[in-house]
């Protein structure tokens, strides 16, 4: 036998037998068992590595840590305190609060008829009532009362034929709508159980931007799912998504399923409910802060509606120019537009032009942050407010009615656009005295003018140049002869039931 077949005893026992008896086999019998003998070699080799015949060199399959019993010592021995000390605070909220949230499941029903035959006044009379599909959704909540009064988004809920809540236990029960508010998205619904655990309000007017943002729902379906980041932002409004926008914006992953749920803070506070996402991004979700929820849900809890306050006042944004032009140092703060007369703003002595700067206390940034102070500042209370008038800051005080008891908008008068032809003037307007001397009335607005590029347009109403009424056209001539000379003007403009004020630039 050759020398170098006596090395595979090194290499390993089966190997070397196989060996020895493929060298006794008589010369006759090489040929034709060689391919044979390469099928068993490559059969036994096999065999012999998983049943494993020789028992020299054996490994573990794997290796386990002695921090479970084993042998083998963790890749990573130090671990930051700090980081032990992150990670049990996220374990500690998910068990304490997890069992206050829970998962809505609504049936309700949707038409599948498309628009074209919906609107066909022939449909119903031929096809009869559109056909309707029964659709199923999903959301989440949380428990504020241990007798079973459940706070979610209204959308959740909004048109449900049955509500059923699954709780943390995986009991599941019939749920009640108790009120709903769509202006805010919040809505409250009812379950029969007692003795439940209950989510516990912190405080979101003292949210940071970078602090730990926790949301727990049921995203997709999936139960009692926790996502973890920071708070991106506060104060988020302007979004188009409510009526009544404040939102905390956040990087903890929020998806379908997750609206109604809490949004957390480190000590298992709900700070926020989660709401909204911008579909297009990530890492953007949105909900609204507990601070502005609590008294919407009590409202809905005490009575199932919502009640606001209102001014009786319309207004608008505050832009650079407006501001420049009012002699205001800042863009900022609601330009008052129109005063409802006999209304709380009229009797407080609110003026058409007052820019409204401060309520209460808080500096109003724009007018949808004024509708909201209003909204939650309080029926029948008084109020301070905080106006820039002709240069000054005036301080009133303004007693706020509901809003359920203002009077409905006015119909819109139905006004032809007339146009003449004649000579713009300097701010590329061709005006004519409006009906019973209330203002001037623009027939044509000259493209690439100044009150063009500024927005007014044929049918408006001037009503003042630089709060200078213009009762008309030769009132007008001399406001704007002597205003153009400042190369900055103000003009307010009634444009069917709104007051509009437009700022423009003379060249």
């Amino acid at each position: 036998m050759p020398e170098y077949l006596d090395t595979a005893k090194d290499d390993g026992y089966c190997f070397s037998r196989f060996t020895q008896f493929y060298w006794q086999v008589p010369p006759t019998m090489n040929t034709t068992l060689s391919r044979i003998t390469l099928l068993i070699l490559g059969v036994w080799l096999s065999a012999a590595a998983l049943v494993g015949c020789s028992g020299k060199n054996e490994s573990p399959l794997f290796l386990e840590s002695n921090r479970k019993g084993g042998e083998a010592e963790a890749p990573v021995k130090d671990v930051s305190t700090d980081i032990l000390a992150t990670q049990k605070a996220f374990t500690n909220v998910s068990k304490k609060v997890t069992p206050s949230v829970v998962n809505i499941s609504t049936i309700g029903r949707k038409k599948t008829v498309q628009p074209f035959f919906e609107t066909n006044p022939l449909f119903e009379e031929f096809f009869g009532a559109p056909q309707t599909r029964r659709d199923k959704s999903l959301g989440s909540g949380f428990m504020i009362s241990a007798d079973g009064y459940i706070v979610t988004n209204d959308h959740v809920v909004r048109d449900a034929e049955s509500i059923q809540v699954k709780l943390s236990n995986d009991k599941v029960y019939d749920a009640k709508i108790i009120g709903g508010d769509q202006k805010s998205d919040i809505a409250v619904i009812k379950i029969n159980a007692t003795d439940l655990p209950v989510a516990v309000l912190g405080n979101s007017d003292k949210l940071e931007v970078g602090q730990w943002a926790i949301a727990i729902g049921n995203p997709f379906g999936l139960d009692r799912t926790m996502t973890v980041g920071v708070i991106s932002a506060t104060g988020r409004s302007n979004m188009g998504i409510e009526t009544y926008e404040n939102f905390i914006q956040t990087d903890a992953s929020i998806n379908p399923g997750n609206s109604g749920g809490p949004l957390l803070n480190i000590y298992g506070e709900v700070v926020g409910i989660n709401t909204a996402i911008v579909a297009a991004g990530q890492g953007i979700g949105f909900a609204i802060p507990v601070n502005m929820a609590k008294p919407i849900f009590s409202q809905l809890i005490q009575k199932g509606n919502v009640s606001r306050g209102y001014m009786g006042v319309t207004i608008q944004p505050v832009t650079e120019e407006l501001a420049k032009s009012f002699g205001l140092d800042q863009a900022k703060g609601a330009l008052v537009n129109d005063v409802l007369s006999g209304g709380p703003a009229d009797k407080a002595g609110i003026k058409q032009g007052d820019i409204i700067t401060g309520l209460n206390g808080t500096d109003v940034k724009d007018p949808s942050h004024l509708q909201r102070l209003v909204a939650e500042a309080g029926i029948g209370k008084l109020a301070r407010i905080n106006i820039f008038r002709d240069g000054k800051a005036l301080q009133l005080n303004i007693t706020l009615a509901s809003a359920d008891n203002a009077p409905k908008q006015r119909q819109r008068a139905e006004r032809s656009e007339r146009q003449q032809e004649g000579e713009a003037d300097l701010l590329g307007l061709i005006v004519e005295d409006a009906e019973q001397g209330k203002g001037v009335s623009v027939v044509d607005v000259v493209r690439g003018g100044a009150a063009a590029e500024a927005g007014i347009k044929r049918g408006d109403i001037i009503v003042s140049v630089n709060r200078k009424k213009t009762s008309n056209t030769t009132e007008y001539a001399r406001v704007i002869e002597q205003a153009v000379r400042s190369g900055t003007l103000t003009i307010l403009v009634r444009r069917g039931n709104a007051s509009i004020y437009f700022a423009l630039r003379v060249r």
